[in-house]
């Protein structure tokens, strides 16, 4: 398969180098950037140094790919439509939020909800990273319609998340050994993670508390879920692992799950426990693979044909 890259110089577009680079069945036709158009991958994506002689190009045929990969910034995919016209049978993957509406016939591209509609589409939405992190913890419960209460979420993610541009919050020396709260109650990705949960629990319409936290790490989104519930501990982990029983990625674990289980994986990993009436759900991802790149890939392979897996064999550096 042809593969485009829209947007080549941001940490989601270096992960998903990596990733097609070592993809037995892509070949990278082009990746673009304006503002490095002429300079090797290499400069920007240092990583990546003995593994591509890529060079950023800011021209682009849509005619000549597969698949295209659109990794800028939220809001420019629209944009980005509007100048170019679509080729017929082109298969698109959005890293951005445009289409997570599922607007223009874009379907949501969470497989572990979705996965027959992404099978029959050309063009997917690719979730948000703590959108992600999020729904895994809450699609069995939804499944089953056992979320009709409050939802309390903290999630703390790695300083990637915050994009390749620097900022206040992203400067070492202000984000080493700190923390801090943001977007409290409000983060963007709350009105996707809504829109998944209705579909399975037409209804919902339960509240989200949701608290996101900056987190002193690069990479990684821990998240702590709970909600009141009459289920036994028994009854909910034998609800997410049938749940997820034939999901590629999504495990559920029978001990504690942490952070570097799941760093530099495609992985999802929850782990369960029951305090009183609180049922307890801890979700970890990495925010630039399972949160973006890796699952982009995941879907690519899907809407291809492809096994779920290709290219995706990855291991976490768990130590």
């Amino acid at each position: 398969m042809r593969i485009g890259i829209i947007g080549g110089a941001g940490y989601t577009a270096g992960e998903l180098l990596r990733l097609l680079l070592n993809h037995p069945e892509a070949e990278i036709a082009f990746v673009h950037s304006t503002s490095n158009a002429g300079k090797p991958v290499t400069d920007i994506h240092e990583g990546l140094i003995g593994d591509t002689d890529l060079r950023f190009s800011e021209d682009y045929d849509l005619n000549s790919i597969d698949v295209l990969f659109l990794c800028q910034g939220h809001g420019f995919s629209r944009k980005f439509w509007e100048e170019n016209e679509m080729p017929e049978g082109l298969k698109i993957v959005d890293l951005a939020q445009d289409y997570r509406d599922e607007s223009d016939g874009y379907v949501y591209g969470l497989p572990e909800a979705n996965l027959d509609r992404i099978k029959g589409s050309r063009k997917v939405a690719n979730p948000g990273c703590f959108a992600t992190a999020l729904q895994v913890a809450l699609l069995p419960l939804a499944a089953a319609h056992k979320l009709n209460g409050e939802i309390h979420v903290t999630g703390i993610t790695g300083s990637t998340g915050a994009g390749v541009k620097p900022g206040a919050t992203t400067h070492f020396s202000w984000r080493t050994d700190n923390l801090s709260v943001y977007k409290a109650f409000e983060h963007q990705h709350l009105a996707e993670i809504k829109q998944t949960l209705r579909q399975l629990q037409p209804g919902f319409n339960s509240k989200i508390s949701f608290i996101p936290v900056r987190g002193d790490f690069a990479r990684g989104i821990f998240a702590m879920t709970y909600i009141d519930t009459d289920m036994t501990i028994e009854e909910a982990t034998s609800l997410y692992k049938e749940f997820y029983k034939d999901a590629e990625f999504t495990h559920v674990s029978d001990r504690p799950v942490d952070l570097k289980q799941v760093v530099n994986t495609n992985k999802a990993i929850i782990s369960l426990e029951k305090h009183g009436s609180k049922l307890l759900i801890i979700s970890a991802i990495d925010n630039l693979l399972k949160g973006a790149s890796g699952q982009a890939v995941q879907n690519m392979n899907i809407i291809c044909g492809l096994p779920q897996r290709t290219g995706l064999a990855l291991k976490p550096s768990a130590f």
